[in-house]
C-alpha cells in the first residue's frame, strides 16, 4: 500500500489549455484562510487524472495537504485505509474508479458506516455511478458524492466503431464481478438487439478466491473469434485494464480489431483506437468539483456529476498495420489523433 504523506504547494503559471471545459481558476473565488486536507485513494498508484487533479489546483493557487494511499489493486485494503485516514481529519476524499467509491461511500441506499462517512466525496473516473447506486441521478444527488463520468456512452462508441469498421458481430471480455462491466455489457447488448446485430460476450475466469484471473485469455480471444466476432469491444473494465497489453496481444495473434473506452488502453495497451475523455481532463474537471466544495463552500450533493464536453478519438497506427493494414478511412483522419509510427498506407 503506498503510504505517502506530503504537502502540495501552488506553483502557480500552469496553462489549462486545451481543457474545453470553460473551467478557470476563478472558480477558487474566496480567498483561502486554511489548507484544505484531501484523502486521495487510488487503485493503481497515480495516473494522469491524479496529474490532471493536481495542476489544476496548483493553477487555482489552491494549497492543499494531502494523504495519499494506494490499494494496489486490492479494494479491501480501502477499510484500513480510512481507519488510519481518521487521524489525520480529512475535508474531502478523492477516490479512483467504481470499486473504491463504493467502499468509501456504499450505495445511496445502503451507505457505509465509518469515521469519515460525513467528508464529502469527489470520485474519478466512475462509469455509470447511477447504474452502480453510488448516487441515484446526476443532479441532486442526495448525499454529499459527485464527481466526474469518464466513459463516452455506450452509443455514441458504438457508432464510432461501426464509421471506422462496419461490423455485425461484437466480441466482448468482461469481468462480471464487476457491477460497472456488467451494466455496459447490459448496454451494448441492448444497442446490438436493437440493431439487427450479435453481441458474443465471454467472462473473464475467476481463480478458486473468486477473484479475476489472467489465465485463460488467450482461449477466450481466440473463441471470439472463431464464432466470427468482427471487433473486440474493451470497455472500461477495471481488471482488463491491468492486463491489457495480453488480451491486445491476443487479439492481435488472430487479426482481431480492438476498440477501447479508455486512453490507457489505447496509448500503452496497444489497442487499435478508442473515443475517450482524456484523463488528465478528467482529473482538472475533478479538481474543480473539489475547489467548489473546498473553497467555495458548496454542497456536493449539489454539485452535478458530470462527463467532459470533448472527446478524443485515438487511433494506433501501427497497430493498424500489424492487423493487415486496418487503416482508418480518409475522412477520419481530419479528426482523430494519431500516434506510433506507421504512415497510412505503408
Amino acid at each position: 500500500m503506498d503510504r505517502r504523506t506530503f504537502v502540495h504547494h501552488s506553483l502557480g503559471g500552469l496553462a489549462l489549455g486545451g481543457l474545453g471545459l470553460g473551467l478557470t481558476p476563478a472558480h477558487a473565488q474566496q480567498a483561502q484562510t486554511t489548507r484544505p486536507r484531501i484523502l486521495m485513494i487510488t487503485f493503481r498508484g497515480e495516473t494522469d487524472i491524479e496529474r490532471g487533479f493536481f495542476a489544476y489546483l496548483t493553477n487555482a493557487g489552491v494549497n492543499c495537504e494531502f494523504m495519499v494511499r494506494d490499494v494496489k489493486q486490492n479494494v479491501a485494503a480501502v477499510p484500513a485505509i480510512l481507519e488510519e485516514a481518521a487521524a489525520f481529519k480529512p475535508d474531502l476524499i478523492y477516490t479512483w474508479g467504481t470499486g473504491i467509491t463504493l467502499a468509501v461511500t456504499g450505495k445511496f441506499d445502503a451507505p457505509q458506516q465509518h469515521a469519515l462517512a460525513h467528508v464529502p466525496v469527489v470520485f474519478a473516473p466512475v462509469a455509470a455511478p447511477v447504474q452502480a447506486r453510488i448516487v441515484p441521478s446526476l443532479n441532486g444527488q442526495g448525499r454529499a458524492v459527485t464527481g466526474v463520468v469518464h466513459v463516452v456512452p455506450t452509443l455514441v462508441q458504438m457508432k464510432a466503431m461501426q464509421s471506422y469498421l462496419p461490423f455485425t458481430k461484437l466480441g466482448l471480455l468482461y469481468t462480471h464481478t464487476e457491477l460497472n462491466s456488467k451494466v455496459i455489457v447490459d448496454e451494448v447488448q441492448a444497442y446490438c438487439q436493437s440493431s439487427g446485430l450479435k453481441m458474443i460476450a465471454h467472462k473473464v475466469n475467476l481463480d478458486d478466491k473468486g477473484k479475476p484471473t489472467a489465465d485463460g485469455l488467450e482461449a477466450l480471444v481466440a473463441d471470439l473469434h472463431k464464432q466470427g466476432a468482427q471487433w473486440l469491444y474493451l470497455l472500461p473494465d477495471t481488471f482488463l485494464g491491468t492486463v491489457m497489453p495480453r488480451v491486445c496481444a491476443a487479439a492481435l495473434t488472430h487479426r482481431l480489431p480492438t476498440f477501447g473506452a479508455a486512453e490507457l488502453s489505447v496509448r500503452s495497451g496497444g489497442v487499435l483506437v478508442g473515443l475517450v475523455s482524456r484523463y488528465y481532463s478528467v482529473g482538472q474537471l475533478a479538481a474543480a468539483k473539489a475547489i467548489d466544495i473546498l473553497v467555495n463552500r458548496q454542497s456536493a450533493a449539489s454539485i452535478p456529476i458530470e462527463t467532459l464536453k470533448r472527446f478524443s478519438l485515438i487511433v494506433n497506427m501501427d497497430v493498424a498495420r500489424n492487423l493487415g493494414g486496418v487503416y482508418p478511412p480518409i475522412d477520419m483522419l481530419n479528426y482523430a489523433e494519431i500516434i506510433g509510427t506507421t504512415k497510412v498506407g505503408a
